[in-house]
């Protein structure tokens, strides 16, 4: 996946296009493709900013957002829980198949962490 372009980069362009130059010029000048600069100026006119948008899913979407309450709630039943087991709750009560790795993803963007500690064991904490 690219990453975006710079603020400054983009503030560049729009400026050389709002001062008379052709888009597919100003593309030519900063080293970026036409199709660039034509949707930054469409940008610019549309919402008044340059800012580049965000990038990714949107928050709490996918397949485990719907289930958020119903993991983080055994997890607080039961610290210790492992990720098949967690697993496995969520297929058996909610028939949601997921990794246990996509799992333990889930509870780390929600600020769970899991420490070991010297006799063997660990807890979950937030």
């Amino acid at each position: 996946m690219g990453r975006p372009l710079s603020a400054d980069l983009r503030e560049r362009i729009v400026a050389d296009v709002n001062g008379g130059n052709t888009r597919r010029g100003a593309a030519a000048r900063f080293g970026v493709a036409p199709s660039t600069a034509v949707r930054l100026k469409a940008r610019y006119d549309e919402t008044g900013s340059v800012a580049a948008a965000r990038i990714g899913r949107p928050e709490g979407s996918g397949k485990l957002g719907d289930h958020r309450d119903f993991i983080i709630g055994h997890v607080e039943a039961r610290p210790d829980i492992t990720m098949p087991e967690l697993a496995a709750a969520l297929l058996v009560d909610r028939g949601i198949a997921a990794d246990p790795s996509n799992l333990s993803k889930f509870l780390c963007r929600a600020g769970y962490s899991y420490k070991k500690n010297a006799a063997g064991g660990g807890e979950r904490t937030r």
